[in-house]
């Protein structure tokens, strides 16, 4: 796979994918949403003839591209236009973000207790002698922002067919994190990526290259599913921003423990980094701190 592979649309696709792997749908095409809303409140008629617009665009995409797939001639987007005049809205899904069905996280807090002294009737707080109390704080924390998919009925109302992070039915199912898994596409994506910003001009040159590469690729693998679709469509900045912030650490952390080793051998009475030499000689001797 070549590096120019690498676009937004693509690697939104396969952010959708990996994360239908943690949700649960009434059936398989529930999983493709055609807009994003933040409450059930905002679907309108407004709304709804957005949703019908993006839902034809999406089906002419996804038409043309099997279509490349089979045919080497080249094809016209064009030539797959839908009608949005076909589409009914009770064939729209909607992508809903919300926390609803995600269990709150008991947080156990320290709490002072009461002790009687042996000897002495009169009541003393220690600090040993504390007891938990678990309380309801926050929910669970998710590997990407929770959503739930609905459709509306022939009366309008709108009912779900669709919840993230969630194992069995929609009903009698339970809360599950753990049981999806990112794509092999999109974990190799993430390979390139960082391969690719590795040699670039202002990072290849140092003899830790392989450790900025291995935490940026961490880093991804970590927080690459929490882009948030309904705020941009641009993950390959998000990315990008990503890997940046990950090569950075490691050059600060390389140079504060250099700055030490230096100041050790001054020390010692031996001779320090050649990098601490010349800043010595230029009369810019620094401070340590590249934060």
């Amino acid at each position: 796979m070549k590096f120019n592979y690498l676009n937004n649309r693509d690697l939104l696709k396969e952010i959708h994918k990996s994360k239908n792997t943690y949700c649960t749908y009434l059936d398989v095409s529930d999983g493709d949403y055609d807009i994003i809303i933040n409450s059930l409140s905002e679907i309108d008629d407004t709304k709804i003839n957005e949703a019908i617009e993006l839902r034809s665009e999406r089906l002419c995409r996804a038409a043309y591209d099997a279509a490349m797939l089979e045919s080497v001639e080249k094809r016209k987007l064009e030539e797959f236009a839908v009608d949005p005049a076909t589409i009914s809205k009770t064939d729209l899904v909607f992508r809903v973000m919300t926390w609803e069905h995600i269990p709150e996280e008991a947080k156990k807090v320290p709490k002072g207790k009461l002790k009687i002294l042996e000897d002495d009737d009169e009541l003393v707080k220690t600090e040993y002698d504390v007891e938990e109390d678990v309380q309801p704080t926050k929910y669970t924390k998710c590997n990407f922002p929770p959503f739930q998919h609905f459709k509306l009925n022939q009366n309008g109302e709108p009912y779900c067919v669709g919840k993230s992070h969630w194992k069995g039915d929609l009903i009698t199912g339970e809360f599950c994190k753990d049981h999806g898994a990112m794509t092999k596409k999109l974990a190799h994506m993430f390979i390139k990526l960082c391969e690719r910003y590795a040699t670039r001009s202002n990072w290849r040159g140092y003899t830790y290259n392989d450790e900025m590469r291995s935490q940026a690729l961490l880093q991804l693998s970590q927080i690459g599913l929490k882009f948030d679709e309904s705020k941009s469509s641009n993950p390959f900045s998000y990315f990008t921003a990503v890997v940046t912030n990950s090569f950075t650490r490691v050059l600060n952390i390389e140079k504060q423990n250099q700055n030490l080793r230096d100041d050790i051998l001054e020390l010692n009475g031996m001779s320090p980094s050649y990098t601490r030499q010349g800043m010595s000689s230029s009369g810019s001797f620094g401070d340590g701190d590249y934060d």
